[in-house]
């Protein structure tokens, strides 16, 4: 594997990481159709442990089993699958070495009343398993943030010296945080922002909306006179927010939609300065052929041909 110079570029912003870290994130920006490019499209398939199996898999019952969506996400050309641990084990030793795996390593599920994650994954798991990263979500502005915070750290650390790279999913809620707030432009890039202080190599965010939740936010950007209108130029602001574009920063896919819609949120994306996408339900639930299609638009957006 020749690393092309616009992976380089990108690995540069991670100077002063363990060569291992570097060497994983090599391994998925050098993956799949969109390999060199500096863009990633992930396929996640954490939903049966956040929404439920039929929820998440009775639109399309072939995906109940996990050899599907490993050969999903292997058709179509991808980065990298992120599962939790059951689901990885469950197809790791059949498809090895075909696709990087992140390994999904705290979840949530909808029966509960209290949002949080418990760990359900370890790193020694994800080196058993093969995995290129492990993924974290947390939660700012929830309840038990500081305590995600404090367990994120030291899973990041282990991770780092194990030489596997770190995904936060950085999903703002609770607390002072109403619904349309969870995806105000102002807490996304502040969840962001966050991720990459904790040490996140890669960042899964949603989308931002032109809401903006705080106060003295809407002071601040209001004396720049910036227009932050379109969804490109709020995806731009989100990226400037970690580290003014040092950290690979990729946009969730979202609930289930038509075509048209996502793809259209993709080319913002990309016009934006997005690194990438990670689309789950809207991939895992359309029958096969229609979400090789969908992939195929989602890459091919990301590699500037759509």
């Amino acid at each position: 594997m020749r690393v092309t110079d616009r992976v380089r570029e990108v690995l540069s912003y991670y100077d002063g990481e363990r060569p291992g870290v570097k060497a994983s994130l090599a391994r998925l920006l050098m993956h799949g159709r969109t390999a060199g490019s500096g863009k990633l499209v992930i396929l996640p398939v954490d939903q049966g442990f956040e929404h439920g199996p039929g929820r998440s898999f009775a639109a399309n019952p072939a995906a109940y089993d996990p050899r599907y969506v490993f050969e999903l996400a292997i058709e179509a050309g991808l980065s990298a699958l992120a599962a939790p641990l059951g689901l990885l084990a469950a197809g790791a030793d059949r498809y090895p070495g075909e696709i990087p795996l992140i390994l999904k390593a705290n979840n949530a599920n909808s029966l509960g009343s209290v949002q949080d994650e418990a760990i359900t994954g370890t790193v020694r798991d994800a080196l058993e398993l093969g995995c290129s990263a492990v993924g974290y979500t947390v939660y700012p502005g929830s309840d038990r943030q500081y305590e995600m915070f404090e367990e994120i750290r030291a899973a990041t650390a282990e991770a780092k010296a194990n030489g596997l790279a770190v995904i936060v999913w950085a999903y703002p809620r609770g607390g002072m945080l109403d619904k349309d707030g969870e995806t105000a432009l102002d807490v996304v890039a502040y969840g962001a922002h966050i991720a990459a202080l904790l040490g996140a190599h890669i960042i899964k965010v949603k989308p931002p909306t032109a809401h903006i939740a705080q106060k003295e936010a809407k002071a601040a950007y209001d004396a720049t006179g910036a227009d932050l209108s379109s969804l490109p130029k709020r995806i731009a602001h989100v990226v400037q927010a970690a580290f003014d574009g040092r950290r690979i920063v990729i946009f969730s896919g979202g609930p289930a939609r038509g075509d048209a819609e996502v793809l259209d949120e993709v080319r913002a994306i990309h016009a934006g300065g997005g690194f990438g996408s990670i689309v789950g339900r809207n991939a895992f639930q359309r029958p096969r052929a229609e979400a090789l299609a969908l992939l195929d638009g989602i890459i091919r957006i990301h590699l500037g041909e759509f």
